[in-house]
């Protein structure tokens, strides 16, 4: 049966309606897997040389930090590795187990990158302390122990992706391990250290986190087996209900029409509303680069990076979605006799006075001084001219469909944010940073200010020639993005 879930999966990537756009991004993929795989190859025979230079021993030093280690890469699965999707209403008529059907589904995500990735790490570590002498039988003990806490990460990322109160609870446990470190109040990897170099030091510690994973997995299979239904989630709480009109978007014609579906969209769904918050936490991102906390970050290339996200938290969470929000209905709205420049510019202006709120909520920034603020001012004006065209034309091509009521289905789409995204996102960050290199280069930082925001002025001034290639771009799309809205990814 395995087998036959297999072949489905390949005919529904081969026969995509965006199966060359998935092949090209399978390339780009590719090239950073061997980057990165790469670079762990090369920690994993050298480290131990790196730190035994410090005179101090290797497997100490990496069991006293594998704590954050740990987090990090939950961290990045949470916002990086994909849950795999299945359609699974054809397949809940059919005389297969609901429990193969899971049991594959969630097997899938054994075979992830993400995990294999710490292979090329540990295994080259490992072999290493075997040859300097280290006990062979501990030392495999210790990649046992090491290996079933990365998997312990895969399924939290599942359980993370499906349960919020999971998520909540693996960022409270990192902001305090990380606040309680940065102030000196507790340094963690005193007891974590013992922890993981128990998995060397002892015969039994390792069982610990394989206990752990082997009730990871029996939770994660319980979770998704129960909701396992065709008519899961199609219960409703019954609420009061509430209306509102915004009939002041009238005077805008069909485009108010489109802001205020995109407002009540905020309002009411809890994914939107979740983009909302993550563009307010945006704000805070420029602490690290704006006051000097890090020193590796105190440049004026990395203040500009810095000041495109804090201004631009709601482009990048929200804006890089479009028209992917309205996948749900995107068949009878482009049925109807509506004008695309209306649809995008009525997208556009919410970009624009969501940087314009942002910008003034990040006036604290004055605190660290004027010049800090320029950044953000300067990063503000280029987000409207020109990152926001750069989202709308790349939503044509992403074609991601957001289902709203996914927490309420069983292997639904649970994260937007994917691979493809971020490629797409690099050329507005990267640019924006070479123009004011540019300008800081031939005279100074004045010049640098001028340049970020005279590129976002001209952008703004062009805005309706910009509007009608963005609409040719959409037009050529639409048929390919209409019958990506109808498949599940």
């Amino acid at each position: 049966m395995f087998t036959r879930f297999i072949s489905l999966e390949w005919k529904a990537f081969t026969r995509a309606s965006s199966f060359a756009s998935n092949v090209v991004m399978k390339v780009f993929m590719i090239i950073g897997a061997i980057y990165f795989i790469g670079i762990f190859l090369s920690l994993g025979f050298f480290g131990f040389d790196i730190i035994e230079k410090t005179g101090q021993d290797p497997l100490v030093i990496l069991s006293k930090f594998m704590i954050y280690y740990m987090l990090m890469d939950l961290l990045v699965r949470i916002f990086l590795q994909k849950i795999p999707v299945m359609n699974i209403r054809p397949l809940l008529t059919l005389p297969i187990k609901r429990r193969t059907i899971v049991h594959f589904a969630i097997g899938k995500t054994i075979l992830s990158f993400f995990n294999f990735l710490h292979y090329f790490l540990f295994v080259p570590f490992a072999i290493r302390l075997i040859a300097e002498g280290y006990d062979a039988v501990n030392v495999v003990l210790w990649w046992f122990g090491i290996t079933a806490l990365v998997y312990c990460n895969n399924f939290l990322n599942i359980l993370a992706n499906n349960k919020d109160w999971v998520f909540m609870a693996i960022l409270a446990v990192f902001a305090g391990i990380a606040g309680l470190q940065y102030y000196q109040v507790f340094d963690v990897t005193i007891v974590t250290s013992i922890f993981y170099h128990g998995f060397y030091a002892t015969y039994y510690m390792f069982l610990i986190p394989v206990a752990a994973l082997a009730l990871l997995w029996v939770a994660t299979f319980r979770y998704f087996r129960d909701a396992l239904y065709l008519d899961t989630g199609l219960k409703g709480k019954h609420d009061v209900a509430e209306t509102q009109d915004y009939t002041w978007l009238n005077r805008f014609g069909t485009m108010g029409t489109f802001l205020k579906n995109d407002i009540k969209l905020i309002r009411r769904n809890k994914r939107s509303k979740t983009t909302v918050m993550m563009s307010v936490l945006f704000l805070f991102y420029g602490l690290l680069f704006m006051t000097g906390a890090l020193e590796m970050y105190d440049k004026p290339f990395w203040k500009v990076f810095a000041a495109i996200f804090v201004s631009g938290g709601f482009l990048f969470t929200f804006g890089q979605f479009v028209p992917s929000w309205d996948s749900a209905y995107y068949p009878l709205m482009m049925s109807q006799n509506i004008k695309y420049k209306d649809y995008i510019a009525s997208k556009w202006w919410l970009i624009v006075i969501a940087t314009l709120v942002s910008t003034v909520l990040a006036s604290f920034y004055l605190y660290f001084g004027i010049d800090t603020y320029l950044f953000i001012i300067a990063g503000a004006i280029y987000n409207i001219g020109v990152n926001s065209y750069l989202v709308l034309l790349g939503g044509a091509f992403i074609k991601t469909p957001i289902d709203l009521a996914s927490s309420k289905q069983a292997f639904g789409d649970k994260k937007a944010f994917n691979m493809k995204t971020l490629l797409l996102t690099i050329p507005k960050l990267l640019l924006p940073m070479a123009l004011y290199i540019i300008g800081d280069h031939l005279s100074g930082p004045t010049l640098g200010y001028m340049v970020l925001a005279g590129a976002g002025i001209i952008g703004f001034a062009f805005r309706n020639v910009v509007f009608r290639q963005i609409e040719k771009v959409y037009k050529i799309e639409k048929y390919k993005t209409l019958d990506a809205y109808k498949q599940r990814s």
